[in-house]
């Protein structure tokens, strides 16, 4: 049974997937506004008195950054045109043996209901209690289906044609332990022990029915940290996801939800995720000039302005030259071979979190173990994702600084209805 920690509301704010509403919020413990935090961390006698005379007071409510929350429930499933988050965690489970359609089914029923109330702020049973003092802090939870979860559950019959296995590349080095998987789960928080809390809460009440197979934990700036919103930078320290299609674009659903009329009754308003564990070889991209790694990427490291001129979202003017002759934007240049123009139309939302491991040993010495946890949302992988990698493993000038350690592709369900919990259309359709 979930219960809310108190009755606080905050200002209402939006996202792309749903309103942001005010929502009931945990209690905070032991403060009560600024002038109690400060006492507190004053240390010594006047916190500890400062403490004992708050200890009865009414709690101040959350703002900011704890009071948002996004709704769980609507067409599309909550994390993919949500702003990106703060902290993320990807898993992929395995149902365990013997567990097929109906114990599939009742997990699914379980982990909606825990998202539901761990995206409303509220206390879910098999919680950690590590975030009992937070808010939702816009936490998302992701419910995406692998191609064996078909065949384990007797639904092959019904398993969508983009499904498909991703063809190999020639740039791949895929570890199978940390790819592929039934069920995908993208967790999503500004606050890095809601994301956590959420994680582990998901896991437990996984129960007897899913084992994990691997996990991954990323991260983004902070909502606030800039003086206005940006772009995200990766950690090679460039603006990363300038050319992103839009919600507002009129071509956008097209481009990254399946249609109703796509085939699969269940698979409406849902989308495909690839996701793909990027290394980036830092120390070797550092050894590059500034001018030269601007080269590689085709914009300007200070502010994601292309080099054909321009600000950052200055169309990029595949055919300027410079003085001497040459392209503006070079012919391996990152931005021309992603290019939707070089690839058909082909287009994909791509939304990632930056990741660091610690170090690798290696016989230069110890190397970074950071890059990017890549995730690409798209209507249809065969025409999104697999001909953009099909032309950046051909001829990227990032290719060579990038490695590619694990993949995996996930049918995402249309959100769930009130009342319905993720994938039930498909699981007792």
């Amino acid at each position: 049974m979930s219960s809310t920690r108190s009755a606080r509301t905050a200002p209402e704010t939006e996202t792309a997937d749903a309103p942001r509403h005010p929502v009931s919020r945990r209690r905070l413990v032991g403060a009560a506004g600024a002038a109690g935090a400060a006492g507190l961390l004053a240390g010594g006698a006047s916190g500890a008195a400062a403490a004992e005379a708050l200890r009865d007071a009414p709690p101040a409510p959350l703002t900011s950054i704890g009071a948002n929350s996004v709704r769980f429930h609507g067409t599309h499933q909550a994390g993919i045109t949500t702003p990106l988050q703060a902290a993320g965690h990807f898993a992929a489970f395995d149902l365990a043996p013997g567990a097929g359609r109906k114990a599939a089914a009742a997990l699914l029923k379980r982990w909606s209901a825990t998202a539901r109330e761990l995206s409303e702020g509220k206390e879910a049973a098999a919680g950690t209690g590590s975030a009992l003092d937070a808010g939702p802090a816009a936490l998302t939870v992701t419910f995406g289906f692998g191609r064996t979860f078909f065949d384990r559950t007797g639904l092959a019959a019904r398993r969508p044609d983009g499904l498909a296995p991703l063809p190999p590349f020639s740039a791949d080095a895929l570890d199978a332990r940390r790819s592929d998987g039934d069920l995908w789960l993208q967790i999503g928080a500004d606050d890095a022990l809601v994301a956590f809390d959420a994680l582990r809460t998901l896991q437990r009440r996984a129960g007897d029915a899913a084992v994990l197979r691997w996990q991954m934990s990323g991260f983004n700036r902070t909502p606030g940290a800039t003086d206005r919103p940006r772009t995200a930078r990766n950690l090679m320290g460039q603006v990363d996801g300038t050319n992103n299609p839009r919600p507002e674009d009129p071509d956008f659903d097209r481009h990254v939800f399946v249609p109703a009329d796509g085939g699969q009754e269940w698979l409406a308003g849902g989308s495909y995720a690839v996701f793909r564990r990027i290394r980036m070889l830092l120390d070797t991209w550092d050894h590059l000039s500034p001018e030269r790694q601007e080269h590689v990427i085709g914009r300007r490291r200070s502010d994601g302005a292309p080099l054909s001129g321009g600000e950052e979202t200055t169309p990029v003017d595949m055919n300027k030259q410079l003085a001497d002759g040459s392209l503006a934007i070079a012919g391996d240049a990152h931005v021309r071979v992603a290019a939707p123009e070089s690839n058909g139309g082909a287009t994909m939302l791509r939304r990632s979190f930056s990741y660091h491991d610690g170090y690798l040993d290696t016989k230069d010495g110890p190397v970074p173990d950071a890059g990017l946890l890549f995730v690409a949302w798209q209507a249809d992988p065969l025409k999104g994702f697999v001909p953009v990698q099909r032309k950046l493993d051909r001829g990227d000038g990032l290719s060579r600084f990038l490695q590619h350690e694990a993949s995996g592709l996930f049918a995402v369900p249309g959100g769930a209805a009130e009342g319905e919990y993720v994938g039930q259309r498909l699981l007792e359709g």
